[in-house]
């Protein structure tokens, strides 16, 4: 029987290839990331995008989140959806690909600046580092905060032919408005708009230093993020068979519980309204 012919479906493959297999087989222990500082119950997320050699930009981010744990692809929440839409800007669609600080999600961010003392934790980051910038075609790296900035710059020091070919861009983490916000108690509309001036500072150089893609729009943000400054995850990024709400800018997934552990031990996963096609139940 001949197959129907229908929508031709894009996904990541995975770790098929070296030496990303060995990096995935070959990772930690989980008793290299202790439990005060880490959700491991939720077990490792290693990256999005590109393994094949095609990336010309790495992003280094800092830890998945709740999103990043279901989907099992890092940058796919809101904080993504930023650093896509940044990525457009500069002419990037999909020769990237992204790495965080931590496999695992920090429970505390005050476990992130400790951790990063961690050599264990240190030298698998700057195994898949070699992997992924030395005798690569990447060109420019975005570093996501500080944790980004630090754990780049300690690999950079020990890898200097290969980062002095490189650009870093060291940005702010695209849901630094939010966390700043929170701790600072300034208005959440001051620190969007300081977030997004130092994302345009870093603009013409990031650019200058990527071949693009697609059309280059470095018309700077405003002092507010717009509807056209977000971008959905492209759908080669995540596993198969992934729906494509997971992709969406819609939030999906939250912690929840009335005390800190049921919080930690529980994601509570709900279909965004217009994703949901199924009819009313007939009473």
């Amino acid at each position: 029987m001949e197959a129907s012919v229908g929508v031709v479906h894009q996904s990541c493959p995975g770790y098929v290839s070296e030496p990303f297999a060995t990096l995935v087989a070959n990772r930690p222990d989980d008793d290299s990331y202790p439990a005060a500082d880490f959700r491991t119950e939720w077990g490792p997320i290693f990256h999005r995008g590109r393994l094949d050699g095609t990336a010309r930009v790495l992003v280094l981010g800092q830890d998945p989140a709740t999103h990043e744990t279901i989907s099992r692809r890092i940058l796919v929440g809101e904080a993504g959806q930023r650093l896509q839409g940044l990525l457009a800007k500069v002419g990037i669609s999909e020769s990237y690909v992204m790495l965080n600080v931590y496999l695992y999600s920090l429970y505390g961010q005050g476990g992130g600046n400790r951790q990063l003392k961690n050599q264990q934790i240190a030298d698998y980051r700057n195994a898949w580092l070699d992997a992924l910038l030395v005798n690569t075609e990447v060109t420019a790296v975005v570093a996501l905060g500080d944790l980004a900035t630090s754990a780049y710059t300690s690999w950079s020091t020990s890898r200097a032919p290969a980062a002095s070919g490189l650009h870093l861009s060291s940005i702010r983490h695209p849901t630094y408005a939010e966390g700043a916000a929170r701790g600072s108690g300034r208005p959440l509309a001051e620190t969007t708009a300081d977030q997004l001036a130092n994302w345009n500072d870093h603009l013409p150089a990031l650019a200058a230093h990527l071949t693009p893609e697609i059309a280059v729009d470095l018309t700077p943000y405003g002092t507010a993020w717009s509807a056209g400054d977000l971008a959905p995850i492209p759908e080669r990024d995540l596993p198969p068979g992934t729906p494509a709400w997971w992709r969406d800018i819609a939030s999906w997934a939250v912690r929840s519980g009335t005390d800190a552990q049921q919080k930690r031990a529980t994601i509570t996963v709900t279909v965004p309204k217009g994703a949901r096609a199924w009819p009313p139940l007939k009473k």
